[in-house]
C-alpha cells in the first residue's frame, strides 16, 4: 500500500533531543536571569570612607566638596555582557543536541533497524532468518525474541502444511488412479462382471468422499469457524458411544462409561466429531477377542477432561508421539477394511487446539492406548447459580 514519505523516527528523535537541550539551556539562562540579574540594581554607587557603611543609588550627589563617587557595573553592563555569551552558548546547544541527537538516536534505533531487515526477509518467504538481538534484557531485546519466537512457529507451521498437502494429494490420488485402473480394465474386457465393478468403484468412491470431508473438517477446526455453545463432554461421549456401539458390537469389544458433568464452551458439531474419532479409533485398534474400551469424564479445577482408553498390542512411545500425524496408521500408511483415511487423531489434535485444549497420548502398560484431551471448563450460568443458591 503506498504512502505519503514521512520525517523518519531517527530524525524526529534528534529534534527532540535538540529542543529538550534547548530547552534546558534556556531555562538555566532564564535562572541566572532571575535570581543574579534580576537584584543588581541599574546604577550602584560607592560612597567616600567617610561613610563606609553608606551607599547610594540614583543620581550622583552636587554638594560641594563631595567625592566623586566610585561606579560598579550595574544591570546594563551585565546585561550587554550576559546576552552576547548566552547567545553564543544556546547556538553551541543547538550544534551540540542535533549532533549528539542524530548519534544518539541511531545507536538506539539500530535494533529496530535489523528487526525491520528481518521482516522484509520473511515477508520475501525466508523464513529460517533469526535476528538473535544480543545484549540485555530491554524492550527492543523483548521485541526481537517475540519476533524470532513467531519465524520459528510460522516456518514449522509452513513446513508442515507442505507436509500435509503432499500427504493429502497422495492419499487423494490414490483412489483415483484406482478408479481409473478399473475402468481402463472394465474397458478392455467387456465381458467381466459388472457388478463387481460397481462393489469396487463404490468402496473407492466412499473412501474418496470420506477423505474429503475428513479434510474438510481438519480445515474448519483449523480456521475455528464455528459459534461458541455451552457442551457437556458426558453427553457427547454418550451419544458418541450409542452411535459407535454396533460396530463394537460387531468386533466383539465392550465400552464403558463412567464420569460427571463435564462443562466446556466450543463446537458441539466438532466436539461430538472429535470423541465419534477417539472412540471409533479405540474399537478399531483393539484386540481380535474381547476388547475393552474405558470412556471417562472429568472435572479438574478449571478444565475438564475425556479419557478414552482401549487394550490392543503394546505401543512403543516413539511410535505413539507420531499418531497424531495426518495419514499416519499405526506403523504403516496402508489402509485395511477399518483403518479409515489416517486423519482420525489429526482431526482430534486440531478440535482440541481450535478449543484451546491439550491432547496427550501415553501407551498402556497392558497394551493399548490412553487417550486424554484437557479443556478450559465453562464457566458457572448465572441463572443456574441463581437458582442454586436460592
Amino acid at each position: 500500500m503506498g504512502r505519503t514519505p514521512g520525517v523518519s523516527v531517527r530524525f524526529k528523535l534528534t529534534l527532540s533531543y535538540a529542543a529538550f537541550l534547548m530547552l534546558a539551556g534556556t531555562l538555566l539562562l532564564l535562572v541566572v536571569w532571575v535570581f543574579l540579574l534580576r537584584y543588581v540594581p541599574e546604577e550602584i554607587q560607592i560612597q567616600p570612607r567617610s561613610s563606609p557603611n553608606h551607599v547610594a543609588t540614583g543620581a550622583s550627589s552636587s554638594a560641594p566638596g563631595s567625592v566623586r563617587p566610585l561606579f560598579v557595573p550595574n544591570r546594563s553592563d551585565l546585561v550587554r555582557a550576559f546576552v552576547p555569551k548566552a547567545a553564543v552558548v544556546l547556538i553551541f546547544l543547538l550544534v551540540f543536541g542535533l549532533v549528539g541527537g542524530w548519534l544518539l538516536a541511531g545507536r538506539i534505533l539500530a535494533p529496530l533497524t535489523r528487526i525491520t531487515d528481518a521482516t522484509r526477509l520473511a515477508a520475501t518467504g525466508s523464513l529460517s532468518h533469526r535476528i538473535r538481538l544480543a545484549g540485555h534484557e530491554d524492550e527492543f531485546r523483548e521485541l526481537a525474541d517475540a519476533f524470532d519466537a513467531m519465524l520459528a512457529r510460522l516456518e514449522a507451521h509452513v513446513r508442515e502444511q507442505r507436509r500435509f498437502a503432499a500427504n493429502a494429494s497422495h492419499e487423494l490420488r490414490t483412489p483415483l488412479a484406482i478408479t481409473r485402473t478399473l475402468l481402463d480394465v472394465a474397458r478392455k474386457d467387456p465381458n467381466r462382471d459388472t457388478d463387481e465393478l460397481i462393489d469396487r468403484l463404490h468402496a473407492v468412491n466412499t473412501r474418496a468422499v470420506g477423505l474429503t470431508e475428513a479434510l474438510l473438517v481438519l480445515s474448519r477446526a483449523d480456521q475455528r469457524s464455528f459459534t461458541p455453545e455451552h457442551v457437556d463432554l458426558s453427553l457427547v461421549a454418550e451419544e458418541a458411544t450409542e452411535t459407535l456401539l454396533p460396530l463394537a458390537e460387531k468386533r466383539g469389544v465392550r465400552i464403558e462409561t463412567s464420569g460427571d458433568v463435564t462443562p466446556t464452551i466450543g463446537s458441539r458439531t466438532l466436539l461430538l466429531q472429535l470423541t465419534t474419532n477417539l472412540v471409533h479409533n479405540a474399537i478399531v485398534h483393539n484386540l481380535s477377542e474381547q476388547g475393552r474400551v474405558w470412556i471417562t469424564a472429568s472435572v479438574h479445577g478449571r478444565g475438564v477432561a475425556l479419557t478414552v482408553e482401549n487394550t490392543g498390542e503394546n505401543l512403543p512411545p516413539e511410535l505413539v508421539a507420531t499418531l497424531v500425524e495426518p495419514f499416519l496408521r499405526g506403523t504403516e500408511r496402508t489402509a485395511t477394511d477399518h483403518a479409515g483415511v489416517g486423519l482420525g487423531l489429526a482431526i482430534v489434535n486440531s478440535i482440541t487446539r481450535a478449543h484451546d485444549g491439550t491432547l496427550s497420548l501415553t501407551p498402556r502398560a497392558a497394551g493399548g492406548l490412553r487417550v486424554t484431551v484437557r479443556l478450559p471448563a465453562a464457566p458457572p450460568d448465572r441463572h443456574e447459580a441463581k437458582r442454586d443458591h436460592s
